[in-house]
């Protein structure tokens, strides 16, 4: 309502052919006008390919589509069509525990107790039990040497100490490098 209150004189500026184009173009797309002033057209006439789209567009019409479906044939079930249900009712997050039935116990296997007592080793609850005496061992410079990486490369540690960086300008390599990083854990 404001946008032309105090415009002001202006400089008027002659109407160029590019003008009366966008002009009439505007009127063209206008959603009031686009009907007005339309003539006399040459009808075309209907071919196979357009009563085909036609009757595609039918189909594709969400409130069309289930009428004037006609009879159907039914097909037999398969023994892959039953396999299929199964194994979908299987999968179901709610029925895969209905109907289990009765296993069959496996006997204990020498390779089962060698992975049950490692898997008790790796436990972070029991891995130090049932430790027997050791023989102390001298600290060795390599001992030391290693100890001190171990401390640099700890989570905790590594940041201690730091001295003040260099900042590095972002590359188009470490750009790239980056997204390969951001796609390979999405994945």
């Amino acid at each position: 309502v404001l946008y032309k209150e105090s415009v002001g004189t202006g400089t008027p500026t002659p109407v160029t052919p590019e003008m009366e184009r966008v002009k009439r173009n505007q009127e063209i797309c206008s959603s009031v006008l686009y009907k007005e002033n339309i003539g006399k057209a040459t009808p075309t006439p209907v071919t196979p390919e357009m009563e085909r789209v036609k009757r595609n567009q039918e189909i594709i019409s969400s409130v069309l589509y289930k009428e004037n479906i006609g009879k159907a044939t039914p097909t037999p079930v398969t023994p892959e069509m039953e396999r299929v249900k199964r194994n979908q009712e299987i999968i179901s997050s709610v029925l895969y525990k209905e109907n289990v039935g009765q296993a069959t116990p496996t006997p204990v296997t020498p390779e089962m107790e060698r992975v049950k007592r490692n898997q008790e080793q790796i436990s972070s609850v029991a891995y130090r039990e049932g430790l027997g005496k050791a023989t102390p061992s001298p600290v060795t410079p390599e001992m030391e040497r290693v100890k001190r990486n171990q401390e640099q490369i700890s989570s905790v540690l590594y940041k201690e100490h730091m001295a003040k960086g260099t900042p590095t300008p972002l590359t188009p390599e470490m750009e790239r490098a980056k997204r390969n990083q951001e796609n390979i854990s999405s994945v």
